[in-house]
């Protein structure tokens, strides 16, 4: 299984998304600077990829398509939260998890996301996500440590598996 598109952590914001991002990554750092908007931008998204990796959860909703290669089993989609599947024998159980059963190879496109957009992400998650980009930002060389702070605003949205399910 493969994703094909929009992968966790491949994050690119809408612009709706990208205005409220910076707006608050320039409140979070004092700064007005115009000049300064796409170097802060690309640390926003940065920021919330990395949060995908470290929650384990897609956080702004997007559609994806994995490729999926299958007998007839059921298999779990490689991102979660699933919000909506399309084609295939499809379910989505309580944790978020979307399943599919497909014979050979098919894609299958899929929506995932904890919120539907920036603003409504829970604030822990996007104060973490604000930090974190303020912080590369501010420190480019790399010399000052993450704030602790931010993975502990991240931490109680964390999903920690050893291995993806296998089968329903």
């Amino acid at each position: 299984m493969a994703i094909v598109t929009g992968a966790p952590g491949a994050v690119a914001l809408t612009a709706t998304d990208r205005a409220a991002a910076l707006a608050a990554v320039k409140a979070q750092l004092r700064a007005g600077l115009p000049d300064d908007d796409g170097l802060i931008l690309a640390f926003a998204e940065t920021a919330l990829g990395l949060a995908e990796h470290f929650t384990g959860q897609v956080l702004i909703a997007r559609e994806m398509v994995a490729t999926i290669r299958g007998h007839g089993e059921w298999q779990a989609l490689p991102a979660r939260p699933v919000r909506a599947i399309s084609g295939a024998a499809v379910d989505i159980d309580n944790d978020g998890v979307g399943w599919v059963r497909v014979e050979g190879e098919a894609a299958v496109t899929f929506t995932a996301g904890l919120a539907s957009d920036w603003d409504s992400l829970p604030i822990t998650l996007r104060q973490g996500v604000v930090a974190l980009a303020a912080h590369l930002f501010t420190d480019r060389e790399g010399a000052v440590p993450v704030p602790a702070a931010v993975t502990a605003l991240w931490r109680p949205f964390r999903h920690v598996a050893l291995t993806l399910p296998r089968s329903a």
